[in-house]
């Protein structure tokens, strides 16, 4: 499959050079397919950061100083240019550490609520002994160990929707699992291990069928960063996303919620900023997206964060899916190529995010990963934080590539070229794997 060199109205080639790390030419750089673990960032994100450190530091909504109104002002409109990106209201957008975080403020959220810790308006997010949670058996565990905390506090009841034996699951699959009895239904938009594009539109409509008191909760991290995103027009309730994985900074994510349920959700942490008036017996909480964020919040992230977005947009998210779906295609059709070698999820000819996990018979991953090292290309080995789908799979660990807007098809050539090498190299390749050296010249 032939891939563009150019993303909107902008070279790959030239692209990369706006990337601190990608600064070398030289011939023996690594190959960097590990963007759906961490992205790298463009130096003008690090120099937002930077820019606001230096001149810029000081406390928001704290004071009445011009250098708060000015680090208010710069805290505020970045959350306006994230909120516009993913399809936000500014209400609907809170700050959160990463994705992991965001979803555990729903489901903590609602723990309290369960618990009576919060006043009737919370009612919505109130569980107990014979409500149901949904989950598939794909999950991050980011987006199943809070909803499986949440059923042990509750008494509530967990169910998976299982996958196949690629790891996918089906709109079937997931409407034999809903009930009236449905409270929540969680899912990813796009597998972090297999790449799957989930019908959102189709489950949202299901799920609103099916089981209409369910609140639907959306794991975005491997979506938001790759394909334009409307959270609003999606019809989902929560969604979560990181900006580590989107061109950003570690340690700065973000939780949509719609309006009302956010203003109703009990804050998972308490303290300054998140109030309106406290008693020694108790405290009220301001409207969203202010109740949830506590504390001093890490705004040279969040001002960096607004640039990695404007970059993005710069680039247009319909071409950079574009760009990255094609480089997924390339790597499955020259992988399917290799004897002895499994690819998880989509299969060739199915379309599938910008990432490709495969297992290697006979030889583990880890051991993939360091043979891959060596040979200069970077990816992530192990379950992926996803042990139950792997489990399903009769998989222990797997090897994942995977790409970004600045992956060029000369990394995914030389990745699949290492890759053709590993069953050799240890001693396991059969005699289907003769003459196939070089796997990259079965890509066209």
């Amino acid at each position: 499959m032939t891939i563009s060199d150019s993303i909107g109205p902008r070279a790959v080639a030239d692209i990369r050079r706006d990337f601190p790390a990608f600064a070398s030419d030289a011939a023996n750089a690594p190959a960097y397919l590990d963007s759906a673990a961490t992205s790298q960032r463009p130096a003008r994100v690090l120099d937002a950061e930077r820019d606001y450190l230096e001149r810029h530091l000081a406390p928001v909504h704290r004071g009445a100083s011009a250098a708060v109104g000015l680090s208010t002002s710069l805290f505020e409109d970045a959350r306006a240019t994230v909120a516009r990106f993913v399809g936000a209201g500014e209400r609907e957008l809170v700050w959160a550490e990463n994705a992991t975080d965001a979803l555990n403020i729903v489901a903590l959220g609602m723990a309290d609520a369960s618990a009576g810790l919060a006043g009737p308006e919370a009612s919505v997010f109130a569980l107990g002994p014979g409500d149901e949670l949904v989950v598939t058996e794909a999950e991050h565990h980011a987006n199943l160990i809070p909803w499986q905390r949440l059923a042990a506090r509750t008494g509530a009841t967990l169910r998976a929707v299982r996958v196949d034996e690629h790891g996918l699951w089906s709109l079937d699959a997931l409407a034999a699992e809903l009930t009236e009895r449905t409270r929540v239904v969680a899912f990813a938009e796009v597998s972090n291990v297999t790449g799957y594009l989930a019908p959102v539109a189709h489950v949202v409509s299901l799920v609103r069928e099916r089981s209409p008191r369910a609140l639907i909760v959306m794991d975005a991290c491997q979506s938001v960063p790759h394909r334009p995103t409307d959270f609003g027009a999606a019809g989902v309730d929560f969604a979560a996303f990181s900006g580590h994985k989107m061109l950003g900074p570690n340690g700065i994510g973000g939780l949509y919620g719609r309006a009302e349920l956010l203003d109703a959700l009990p804050p998972a942490r308490t303290g300054g900023s998140t109030i309106t008036r406290v008693t020694l017996e108790r405290a009220e909480f301001l409207p969203a997206p202010h109740r949830f964020e506590a504390g001093t919040q890490p705004v040279s992230q969040i001002v960096a964060l607004a640039e990695a977005v404007r970059y993005l947009d710069e680039l247009g998210m319909d071409a950079v899916a574009a760009h990255e779906q094609a480089l997924a295609a390339r790597l499955v059709d020259a992988v399917d190529a290799l004897p002895g070698i499994r690819i998880i999820g989509p299969q060739a000819g199915v379309a599938r995010a910008g990432l490709v996990a495969v297992v290697v018979d006979g030889v583990h991953a880890h051991d993939v990963g360091q043979y891959l090292d060596e040979a200069g290309v970077v990816v992530r080995v192990g379950h992926h934080c996803a042990q139950p789908l792997h489990r399903a799979l009769g998989a222990t660990a797997s090897t994942r590539a995977s790409a970004h807007v600045y992956t060029t098809a000369d990394e995914v050539d030389r990745f699949v070229d290492a890759l053709s090498g590993v069953r050799r190299f240890f001693g396991v390749a059969g005699a289907d794997d003769a003459g196939s050296t070089n796997a990259a010249a079965v890509i066209v």
